[in-house]
């Protein structure tokens, strides 16, 4: 401290000299003032060149993903279609099924994709992070395995808002993680508990904003990484694993979806002592909703009228087909101007709109805003790949009557959804479509 009262950075060396009197100590003390304040600039600039690396990885993850997902629409309806028509013991109807399955497993890998890039429509509801880990508890042991023993440690109600399965896609995620980090056994040990992060914390992390915090602190015993894995660990498809073992799209998931929420994680780690991961979630007091369990099965339509909006021409067909199959009449366009023209023909019916997000030309979103201006009450079905910026939930909540669907969908998702919403629409007498 100074003679003022100030505070200083400090450097401290203590060493002892012996003299016939006895032993001496001497104290040198620096003012490191400058030093320091270049040390932080240098850790900022380094974290703000790691965010700007990753954010242009996300964006490319993203659209690349967005074309993906039409593709693998088009492959797993297409599959079911042939399927349904096979006999079901025939070797053809097997081998339709496997394609089915490859495809799910590629869209699974692409939905990691768009968590990372932040582009995937997230359900958020207010969870307490404890239940979270309990309920999951059970699992997270037959992940782990009977060599690996799994420790939990909970504080007071930790309340944050979140997509529950993204939660617990970052908890298997991160015990998997430590399980082949700790092939001879080991010990993992998963904290919740509250935890306020201040302003220093904060100037020293610009991308995080003081105030409460619920932190999720996963720690293992395991091999360890070095400081330039540690650097890369976030990094889509970077991975130590070998060839097969991994995707290199764990790590980079959790991030993805921790950012998305509006929290920040850190890893703590050295060769073999171990890894700790970190995740701070901005703590919520909001009351709790319930939320009500999807139904299940292919509700058939009713002869409504849908008017499907698409502009791959891949994707539109077998949403035709699909609805065709399920009892609806189907009009399609490739754009929302067409689509416009047909919803002011007063002779057309039309009950339901099916809309793809980002189209070129305008957006499903305007296209609705425009819709319902000559069709008040339409009903309507966004579907999209990713559409993060242009129909967060606080927006679709703002269309009213309207749901979203993730592609790539199958019939029965997509047939109920739509059954969903022309279920919730105020009944008219009078045929579909009047």
């Amino acid at each position: 401290m100074r003679k003022d009262g100030s505070e200083f950075p400090a450097e401290i060396s203590l060493s002892s000299i012996e003299t016939e009197e006895g032993i001496l100590a001497t104290v040198a003390v620096r003012d490191v003032s400058e030093r320091a304040e270049s040390e932080r600039e240098r850790a900022l600039h380094e974290q703000l060149a790691q965010a700007q690396r990753l954010e242009s990885v996300g964006q490319l993850a993203g659209g690349i993903a967005h074309d993906f997902n039409n593709i693998l629409g088009v492959i797993m309806n297409y599959a079911e279609f042939v399927g349904d028509d096979l006999d079901p013991e025939s070797q053809t109807r097997k081998d339709v099924e496997e394609i089915r399955r490859a495809a799910e497993r590629a869209a699974a890998l692409t939905r990691q994709l768009l968590i990372f890039s932040r582009r995937e429509v997230v359900k958020a509801e207010l969870l307490d992070l404890r239940d979270v880990v309990s309920e999951l508890e059970n699992l997270l042991r037959r992940a782990l395995g009977e060599r690996v023993e799994l420790q939990t440690h909970f504080g007071e109600p930790c309340l944050v808002e979140a997509d529950p399965g993204q939660i617990e896609q970052v908890l298997v995620n991160l015990a998997v993680n430590a399980r082949d980090a700790m092939p001879d056994g080991g010990r993992l040990v998963i904290e919740v508990e509250r935890s306020d992060l201040d302003r220093e914390y904060a100037d020293m992390h610009p991308d995080t904003a003081p105030g409460a915090y619920v932190r999720l602190k996963v720690s293992d015993t395991g091999v360890g990484m070095d400081a330039e894995t540690v650097q890369r660990a976030f990094e889509p498809f970077f991975t130590t694993k070998g060839k097969g073992e991994g995707t290199g799209l764990g790590l980079a998931t959790v991030y993805g979806i921790v950012t998305g929420a509006g929290g920040r994680i850190d890893i703590y780690s050295e060769p073999g002592m171990g890894t700790t991961v970190k995740i701070h979630l901005p703590e919520s007091s909001a009351a709790a909703t319930a939320s009500e369990a999807p139904a299940q099965g292919r509700p058939a339509g009713r002869g409504e009228v849908v008017l499907v909006v698409e502009d791959e021409p891949d994707v539109r067909r077998m949403a035709e087909r699909i609805l065709s199959k399920g009892g609806y009449n189907v009009l399609s366009t490739s754009g929302g101007e067409e689509a416009l023209e047909v919803c002011r023909q007063k002779d057309q019916p039309i009950d339901l709109l099916l809309t793809d997000v980002i189209m070129p030309g305008m957006l499903g979103t305007a296209l609705v805003e425009q819709a319902r201006q000559v069709r008040p009450g339409l009903g309507v079905v966004f579907m999209s790949g990713y559409s993060h910026e242009v129909l967060a939930p606080e927006a679709l909540a703002a269309q009213g009557s309207a749901a979203f669907i993730e592609k790539p969908f199958n019939a029965a998702e997509l047939l109920r959804t739509l059954r969903e919403i022309l279920e919730a629409r105020p009944h008219e007498d009078g045929p579909p479509g009047s």
